[in-house]
């Protein structure tokens, strides 16, 4: 038996996605979504250490940009194992769920 599709005027019905976000293919948008987020992180860590580099060789003539940098590759890199913690914890519960 086969289901068709809810439809208005002989249409399939399909929602549109709310404004600002992009219709992708599901997982890929995710996905993306994903690696761009972690890509941004590792940037941050990135210039962080050139920052430190540069303030460990003398190079750097005002320390305060290190200071920043370093603070916010650490506020980053505690988002990020933040919503690592979450997601599997997310994970766990609904591999517990009874089906």
């Amino acid at each position: 038996m086969a289901i068709s599709p809810i439809g208005v005027g002989g249409a399939p019905f399909a929602p549109k996605p709310a404004a600002g976000v992009e219709a992708t293919g599901g997982q890929d948008g995710f996905g993306k979504a994903v690696g761009n987020a972690l890509d941004s992180v590792e940037q941050t860590q990135a210039n962080a250490d050139d920052l430190a580099t540069k303030a460990a060789t003398g190079d750097l003539t005002d320390v305060h940009d290190y200071m920043i940098a370093a603070t916010q590759a650490s506020l980053a890199t505690e988002l990020t194992v933040a919503v690592r913690n979450k997601a599997v914890e997310a994970f766990t519960d609904i591999m517990r769920m009874q089906v």
